[in-house]
């Protein structure tokens, strides 16, 4: 295409997509005055393809679009006319290119703040007749539609990269939820794959190779953007999961999820390390990663000076009020992903004017709720933002099991029937309901079974002898179905984003006189992650280090610990703070003893005598640490943990939970009684877990030993 063609092209398009100029609002918040200053303009372009004419359908990229906005709106201060949005058909390569042209790169000046996002597909494309060509392209709506047969529109990731560096400014972000490679792991029905096979025969069209040297003539390189990929290694689609009965691209759901609730403290570093790990737990080995950018600044490089982020954080916003105020609709996308799901009616809610909003109904990311006080003379505002103040959960959660689609009819019905036997633990669940495993048929091994992730990893030591009947499989599974559920209930404790108990929680690594951080969570995510694993954004720790962890209460009131995990989906853990009688023979066993932090103080552990830190395995795993603060003792929890079995050894051990479901469920009770919520605030509470921000805190540590 001629230069002079393709920009005569550029007017009428920005025309028919309604682009205006507009000013800025004068708004009472200091925060929104300070961004209303003209060197502050933000400028957004979202993109999400769902309906590709001759690809299999997507789902869950327009959902990315909607959460990308409302996040960049009511979290970033960016104004809705100067977010572009393109969608399906809206998406052809040549108005993708187009619209960052003129939308990004024209109108952007130095201090400004530009976002730029993509959901769609992916793939490699050959450039010329010889194999060896392929380069990485996204896939526009019209990828295709040529009219020779021998060509395809595809947009080359270096054409964006291109654009994205012409930009006059530091604070470009990007965010691509698509990927290259395919695979052929175990994938649950209706789990979208956001990458194609690279077509045969086909080459990328000429068109797009002219623009792409264009854009190196006119458009050199003036900005360094941080660049976010939503899966770092080739081997490792991207994915969009069903959570709570909304598809989403894995990546955007768990980062958007993660900015909610940060506030400018974190860095670039520790929003992968969040984001990744979100992302592991909820059943993908799938990690993002920085695909530009530079690597040494994103230890100090804070999210809050690359999009201006409101120092406030936030479970989510107000979008609209209705019914004369009878009604308030909030948008909840600061929720937790694994939190969502059970989220239930009479949880509440604080505006940053003091009231309280009762959420009454819940339909994916959107709740409806009531003020507490209705004959309140003033109403919240559309845009206020919102934070957690009581979560109610039910009291009757099970593990959601898909069966994989491959297995026969007679093999659906016999794992039904083996399941329902077991319905007090685990549930069969259709397939357009969310899931947290799958169970099916090893591929290279059709006639054995296991239970997989989400992402189609096979878990850990699920699979068995070939021959195995199904009941059987199903009744050998039931201890890790306990184990699984009991991650499961103390991950819906996690609250990092919401809680108003000050603790901050780090995990050193003991490698000189002063330990070395490897990560840290609390006091409103003023956190850092600091070891990265080359190219896995969950930390990593060698094996055979000790560590220790260092633990901060920054409240007036004392509060009590405890820790549980999970190791490879493998086995249940916990901390035993093991007290030994001196006298060797003295027939008493073993007893744990509480851990309290007195306000104010600091706390390292585990405190032996003889040797400081836990040695981790000299064997490479992942580990999921959950610690959970309380201003109340956890009784229950100390009873089940004693019933298990112990060491006599005279340290502080992180050992096997003989009983997991059973330290779970106490865990939640503890947490219950010391919110001490009254039943009037909830009418069913017999049936729910009440929890009080105010009473407990709940950090997730995710990290890999290598």
């Amino acid at each position: 295409m001629k230069r002079r063609t393709l920009f005569q092209q550029i007017g009428s398009i920005l025309a028919m997509l309604g682009l205006t100029e507009t000013t800025w609002l004068t708004l009472s918040n200091r925060y929104y005055q300070a961004l209303a200053q003209p060197n502050s303009r933000k400028l957004a372009l979202l993109i999400g393809i769902n309906q590709y004419p001759q690809f299999p359908v997507l789902s869950g990229c327009l959902n990315d679009v909607q959460m990308q906005r409302e996040l960049l709106v009511y979290r970033f201060g960016f104004l809705p006319s100067d977010i572009l949005t393109l969608t399906d058909q809206q998406a052809s390569r040549e108005s993708i290119e187009q619209a960052c042209l003129e939308h990004l790169v024209k109108q952007a000046k130095s201090h400004d703040v530009v976002f730029f996002h993509f959901s769609g597909y992916g793939s490699l494309v050959q450039l010329g007749v010889l194999p060896d060509t392929l380069q990485k392209a996204l896939v526009p709506f019209d990828a295709v539609n040529l009219p020779t047969t021998n060509f395809v529109n595809y947009l080359l990731e270096e054409t964006l990269l291109v654009l994205l560096r012409a930009i006059s400014t530091d604070r470009v972000t990007a965010v691509l939820d698509s990927s290259y490679y395919t695979s052929k792991t175990l994938h649950p029905q209706g789990l979208g794959i956001r990458s194609l096979p690279n077509l045969p025969r086909r080459q990328l069209a000429i068109a797009e190779l002219e623009f792409l040297q264009q854009l190196k003539t006119l458009y050199p390189p003036v900005g360094n953007p941080v660049v976010l990929s939503a899966t770092i290694n080739q081997a490792i689609c991207a994915k969009e999961f069903l959570f709570a009965d909304i598809k989403a691209g894995l990546f955007t759901y768990a980062l958007t999820q993660y900015l909610w609730e940060t506030t400018p403290a974190s860095t670039i570093r520790t929003l992968l390390s969040h984001t990744g790990s979100t992302m592991y737990q909820l059943g993908s080995q799938q990690q993002p990663g920085l695909l530009l950018g530079e690597p040494r600044n994103l230890q100090i490089k804070l999210m809050g000076d690359q999009l201006l982020l409101d120092t406030r954080a936030s479970t989510g916003v107000i979008t609209d009020i209705i019914d004369a105020g009878k009604t308030i609709q909030l948008s909840l996308a600061g929720l937790p992903p694994q939190v969502l799901q059970y989220y239930s009616t009479n949880s509440r809610f604080t505006t940053a004017t003091g009231q309280q909003l009762i959420l009454k109904s819940r339909t994916g990311l959107n709740g409806k709720a009531q003020i507490a006080s209705p004959d309140s003379a003033v109403l919240p505002l559309v845009g206020e933002l919102i934070q957690e103040s009581i979560r109610v959960l039910p009291g009757n959660v099970n593990l959601l099991i898909a069966l994989d689609p491959s297995l026969e009819r007679i093999e659906r019905v016999d794992a039904t029937s083996a399941f329902a036997a077991i319905d007090a633990m685990a549930n069969i669940i259709a397939p357009e309901q969310t899931a947290d495993y799958i169970f099916g048929k090893l591929q290279l091994a059709p006639s054995r079974y296991g239970l997989f992730s989400l992402g189609g990893e096979l878990i850990f030591n699920t699979d068995a002898e070939i021959g195995e009947a199904i009941r059987v499989a199903v009744q050998r599974l039931t201890p890790k179905f306990s184990t699984l559920l009991a991650a499961k209930l103390w991950r819906l404790t996690t609250n990092e984003g919401s809680t108003c108990l000050p603790i901050r929680a780090t995990l050193e690594m003991i490698d000189s006189a002063s330990g070395t951080v490897v990560m840290g969570r609390g006091i409103k995510n003023d956190s850092t992650t600091k070891r990265y694993a080359g190219d896995r954004a969950i930390p990593a720790i060698p094996v055979g280090s000790r560590m220790q962890y260092r633990l901060e209460n920054l409240s007036n009131v004392s509060v009590y610990f405890i820790l549980v995990g999970l190791n490879n989906y493998q086995s249940a853990i916990a901390f035993y703070p093991w007290i030994v009688q001196r006298d060797i023979n003295s027939a008493k066993k073993p007893f744990l003893q509480e851990i309290v932090i007195p306000a104010g103080e600091t706390l390292i552990i585990p405190q032996n005598e003889t040797t400081s830190g836990w040695l981790f395995p000299t064997r490479a795993f992942f580990c999921e640490h959950q610690l959970i603060f309380s201003t109340a003792t956890f009784s229950k929890t100390m009873l089940a943990l004693s019933s298990a079995k112990y060491s006599a050894a005279d340290q502080q051990l992180i050992g096997t939970l003989s009983n997991p479901l059973q330290v779970a469920t106490a865990l939640l009770q503890d947490l219950h009684n010391a919110s001490g919520v009254s039943p009037d605030i909830v009418s069913n509470i017999a049936d729910s877990y009440v929890l009080n921000v105010n009473q407990w805190a709940s950090l997730s540590f995710c990290f890999q030993i290598v």
